[in-house]
């Protein structure tokens, strides 16, 4: 700024009044300039600014025009038709404001406000997933089930979690992902809640609340995939799958570290109360904050809504899915396959990691249930990890394509190698080591085929992933019923070495038909 004549509004106090006011300039880029001075107007429409014992003479331009002197002065005002620039105002005595004076929390990005209520929601998801693996015990007890009826009870849950894969993939892309995420979320609450009440009416009914609840959960993930789809620019986007899906991994270690406690101090139905009930909070915040697009969303910033539309694709609502176009694809082919490879050995752990921590390892139950935890506190921190790496890695000018291949070759070869090795290790500290690092690789996937329906498919990312979700649920189904039977007529290094075949041939095959790039428009 140089000394001169410029254009300023009034400021609105009487005549010949100082003014002391920080006045901060925000240019389009992102240097900040900070002047503090004293302005002293007189009745000719001009005065004197002095800052830096420099001074400059302005003028008003507005003496064809009457004003309204108000007794009070606003916390901030604009220049911007004047100076082209938005002025943030900052009285002595007032708070702090930045930019045109909107309070730092408010500049937030509101893209990671979707990304943190979604790591909530997952968060939430996962919490009322696993509380019934603990609570089946005194309930097992309290109503005389056996070991079929309990097995029967586990698996309820996946009927209808099974069901709701496309069809929430289709929704999401069709409405919008808000709305289906607030189901979700709504549903599987209501059916926790309604779970003590059903046990006590009789199996049946607790049977169909289970499967309710795996209806809830079932359109969470489609939607979820949607709606980053649409806020996410894919410089960002591994990072925030990797953020959303840590939610379920630190949900089932919550899960399982205050179920014991609510249990044993209030019953096992307050598990069930509890968890439930915090999706009613869940979703006022949700309803409240969030929208399906941000073209939707009239809060948003422009700089953000720019930055976010930077190579997007076309926001004209889905009004048919084209099945020929994304059935006919070798990436999406290779994307369903690998998403069953994936999950048959993440599943097969999962679920029998405490019987193997029990038989092979000889710890006792409590001691289980502990280590248990710790291969999901290995995948939250190293999926983050992922993340960052993945979107580093593109911003330095790596392709998608390559980065991808990376990561899920990473999530495949990482966990193949770990498991290959417990039939070597001799003592229960490298079983369990080895354990954690099959877990914390596996988690790499977030940034491999977990990323790259958004890739090929943003439009129709819900759909995609409701398509190789299914596959990965059924990897799950037939994973864990297979690992029985081996077991029964075979030993822990035979189950091992089928997980691990089925990681070598998804590297394969990611390796050679996947893609980073858009190829359904």
């Amino acid at each position: 700024m140089t000394g001169g004549s410029l254009p300023i509004s009034p400021c609105l106090r009487p005549p010949d009044t100082p003014c002391r006011k920080l006045i901060i300039f925000n240019s389009n880029s992102t240097s900040k300039f900070h002047f503090r001075f004293n302005i002293q107007f007189r009745n000719s429409g001009s005065g004197v600014v002095r800052t830096n014992n420099q001074a400059w003479r302005i003028r008003s331009d507005v003496k064809s025009e009457s004003y309204e002197v108000s007794n009070s002065v606003p916390g901030s005002f604009k220049f911007k038709d004047k100076l082209g620039v938005d002025i943030g105002v900052k009285d002595d005595n007032e708070g702090e404001l930045v930019g045109d004076g909107v309070p730092w929390w408010e500049e937030f990005p509101k893209r990671w406000i979707i990304v943190v209520l979604c790591f909530s929601a997952f968060l939430l998801c996962n919490m009322d997933r696993v509380n019934m693996s603990i609570a089946i015990l005194p309930m097992s007890s309290e109503f005389h089930w056996n070991s079929t009826t309990v097995g029967l009870i586990q698996s309820s849950f996946f009927w209808g979690y099974l069901l709701t894969q496309v069809a929430g993939g289709i929704w999401a892309d069709t409405v919008g992902g808000k709305r289906v995420l607030a189901f979700g979320v709504i549903w599987w609450s209501v059916a926790t809640v309604l779970t003590p009440i059903a046990a006590k009416l009789g199996l049946p009914f607790l049977l169909i609340v289970r499967a309710c609840m795996g209806v809830g959960e079932g359109v969470a993930m489609p939607a979820m995939n949607n709606l980053l789809s649409k806020w996410v620019p894919v410089a960002e986007r591994s990072r925030s799958l990797a953020l959303v899906y840590s939610g379920m991994y630190l949900g089932s270690v919550t899960g399982l570290a205050f179920s014991p406690f609510l249990i044993h101090s209030y019953g096992w139905p307050s598990v069930f109360f509890s968890f439930g009930s915090l999706g009613t909070v869940w979703a006022t915040l949700w309803l409240n904050k969030a929208y399906s697009s941000p073209l939707e969303d009239p809060d948003l910033r422009p700089e953000e809504k720019k930055l976010i539309f930077q190579n997007r694709v076309s926001e004209e609502p889905v009004k048919t899915i084209p099945w020929g176009s994304i059935l006919s694809k070798a990436p999406v082919w290779a994307l369903i396959t690998c998403h069953f490879c994936h999950n048959w050995g993440t599943f097969i752990l999962l679920t029998w990691m405490p019987t193997y921590y029990n038989q092979v390892l000889g710890f006792n139950l409590t001691e289980s249930g502990l280590f248990c935890v710790l291969p999901w506190l290995t995948m939250a921190f190293s999926a983050n990890l992922g993340g960052w790496i993945a979107d580093t890695l593109v911003s330095k000018g790596w392709s998608v394509t390559t980065v991808r291949k990376v990561m899920q070759s990473i999530g495949f070869l990482g966990p193949a190698f770990f498991l290959s090795q417990l039939s070597h290790v001799d003592s229960p500290a490298m079983a369990v080591f080895c354990m954690a690092c099959s877990q914390g690789s596996d988690a790499f996937s977030q940034s491999g085929l977990y990323s790259n329906h958004q890739d090929i498919a943003p439009r129709y990312s819900g759909v995609l992933l409701g398509l190789s979700n299914t596959a990965g649920v059924l990897a799950g189904v037939f994973g864990t019923a297979a690992t029985g039977y081996i077991l029964q007529h075979g030993s822990w290094d035979e189950v091992f070495d089928v997980a691990i075949g089925l990681y070598l041939a998804g590297t394969v095959i990611w390796n050679l038909f996947s893609t980073g790039e858009k190829i359904i428009d």
